[in-house]
């Protein structure tokens, strides 16, 4: 069967530093990645793995001292009937906050508080995008700006058009950024950590929330987290970052039950599981690698259990288990030995496929 999805964003060899007091810091390391039209990508791994600075690429919203050494983000969308194919770093920021951010893409952040201007009622906040992209009229907008925030599930939202965002709650703040994300219909959103800050049975609805608008709207999302939880409601796709690369990728289910990579091993082993006879929490030994030196052979080596020799030496190459999953480790590579996952892991994902209905 013909491959009929539509490709919207494409990374390709994307490398990024940060210049510091102490030197040059090698962020983002030959990152790949497709997002297509509809589908969810979530990007996993610790704090410092390299996920935000990826989609701040994306956005153009790198801090001062980054610097795209090398790559391309290339965004295909439709400018009135017409077909644009650019590559998003061969713009100035005037150009990106004009046509694309807040437009084309638009991105709700961990904090609301942060992303919300306390001095500003919150339906000015969310009629702003429409007034100066889309070029509305008063009265569209603020029609919209109502629509858009039962859309997100604020209950009587005519009267909090008028609320400052002190006025409101967690959850309802990070709803009407979420509002504020769609104002302009954009074609991707960015989620970067939209739940950290909230309670659990708020963290579920916001995550229900941004599933049903994709089904309505049919946009494509980028989700950013370090809770596998997480992932496994939203994704359909998952990218498994580790010092500044990405180490595996493949659907939820080929992630989620059949992980090839050690490091994703270490992740969904520090899952916390109700079910388990273990006491305490597995943690992942040591620590990444200081990215201001250069990493030689596998960035996660040092802390891998199964590190073969070659893993200290040479950087492993994606290979490739299926038509969608790939995993840079050299325990795929022909001739290893073979290495089985920890038995306590393979037990719990048993498990998970259980209660998952999904036969072995």
């Amino acid at each position: 069967m013909a491959d009929d999805r539509k490709k919207v964003l494409s990374i390709r060899d994307l490398s990024i530093s940060f210049k510091t007091g102490a030197g040059d810091v090698n962020a983002i390391r030959g990152v790949k990645l497709d997002l297509y039209k509809g589908e969810t990508i979530a990007i996993v791994g610790e704090s410092g793995s390299g996920k935000s600075v990826t989609v701040k690429a994306i956005m153009g919203i790198l801090a001062s001292n980054g610097r795209v050494n090398s790559g391309s983000i290339l965004f295909d969308y439709k400018r009135g009937e017409e077909e644009v194919h650019e590559d998003l770093l061969k713009l100035s920021q005037k150009e990106m906050r004009r046509r694309i951010d807040g437009k084309r893409i638009a991105m709700v952040f961990q904090d609301p508080m942060t992303s919300l201007d306390p001095t500003m009622t919150i339906g000015k906040q969310i009629m702003e995008g429409m007034l100066y992209h889309l070029k509305m009229s008063k009265e569209e907008a603020w029609k919209k700006a109502v629509n858009l925030l039962e859309l997100v599930g604020i209950t009587d939202a005519e009267k909090r058009m008028k609320n400052y965002p002190h006025q409101l709650s967690g959850g309802m703040r990070q709803r009407v950024v979420i509002a504020c994300a769609l104002a302009c219909d954009p074609e991707v959103l960015i989620c970067d950590e939209p739940t950290t800050a909230l309670d659990v049975t708020i963290q579920a609805k916001i995550l229900e929330l941004i599933k049903e608008i994709q089904k309505k709207t049919n946009i494509s999302v980028i989700y950013i987290t370090h809770d596998l939880g997480v992932v496994a409601k939203v994704a359909d796709y998952v990218m498994v970052m580790y010092a500044g690369r990405i180490v595996e990728k493949g659907t939820v289910d080929e992630i989620f039950y059949d992980p090839r990579h050690p490091y994703t091993w270490g992740l969904l082993s520090a899952m916390p599981d109700l079910d388990t006879d273990d006491d305490r929490l597995y943690t992942i030994p040591g620590t990444p690698p200081n990215l201001l030196y250069e990493v030689k052979g596998d960035a996660f080596a040092e802390r891998n259990q199964f590190a073969l020799n070659i893993d200290f030496r040479l950087l492993p190459p994606m290979f490739k288990v299926s038509d969608t999953h790939y995993a840079a480790t050299w325990l795929l590579a022909e001739g290893a030995p073979k290495v089985e996952m920890p038995t306590e892991l393979r037990e719990r994902l048993r498990r998970m496929r259980r209660e998952a209905g999904i036969n072995e």
